[in-house]
């Protein structure tokens, strides 16, 4: 069945702009314009990503952001005319997975719309994929498996991973990833995550220590985060 997007957006000749790009790359899709319309018909439609506006009439954009993460995980791409919220959205304290800038060319958000459906799939499958190989994670023995080599990890270095590769390229911020792995809510500071990084950074870089290419599976995001890249 062809995915569901759902549009929030208050202009209408944009939303019907993005919806004839979407629908001719065989989506459904369905447009609201007011915030505060949101929340309850994802409840009841379940679509498989939201592309969520910053500013709308009723309830902006970071508001539905949250009550949408109050009770899903459906990927959100937040759309914004607003340069200096990008960081604050990239923090993804508000849980949005992604976000592009207006004016932005329809085919570029198409674009990003299949991505973050990619990723999403990938997750929901349980394997994560570099090129035509596979990582995977064995979690009964704390190990991450990659062409045919083993590494063997640490509890929390285990989690780290497994929290990064739940959405491949998504930027997860300190405190998100202190959520994950310590669900006894201890207190422990960005640097404590910021030392297990880089220990499991030194770690994935066995896997390269034959390639040709290196590749740098964990990226630094400046005073917001870390994300784990595939390819």
């Amino acid at each position: 069945m062809p995915a569901l997007i759902l549009i929030v957006e208050d202009e209408p000749k944009l939303s019907s702009l993005v919806q004839d790009y979407l629908q001719q790359s065989q989506y459904h899709t369905h447009i609201i314009e007011d915030g505060r319309e949101v929340a309850a018909w994802v409840k009841t439609q379940a679509p498989a990503l939201v592309l969520l506006d910053l500013m709308l009439p009723g309830k902006n954009g970071l508001d539905v952001c949250k009550e949408i993460r109050s009770f899903s995980d459906v990927p959100i791409i937040m759309v914004t005319a607003k340069v200096e919220e990008i960081d604050r959205l990239l923090g993804l304290e508000l849980g949005a997975d992604d976000y592009i800038c207006k004016p932005f060319s329809p085919r570029e958000l198409v674009a990003r719309v299949k991505n973050v459906l990619r990723r999403m799939q990938a997750s929901q499958q349980g394997v994560a994929k570099h090129d035509d190989e596979q990582l995977l994670l064995d979690k009964d023995r704390y190990c991450a498996k990659y062409q045919g080599q083993e590494l063997l990890l640490t509890s929390v270095e285990f989690e780290l991973l497994n929290t990064m590769l739940s959405v491949p390229g998504k930027i997860f911020s300190r405190d998100q990833l202190m959520d994950r792995i310590y669900a006894d809510h201890r207190v422990v500071s960005g640097r404590t995550i910021d030392s297990h990084i880089t220990k499991l950074r030194k770690k994935l870089s066995e896997f390269n220590k034959d390639a040709e290419d290196e590749h740098d599976w964990i990226v630094s995001i400046y005073g917001v985060g870390y994300k784990i890249e595939l390819a």
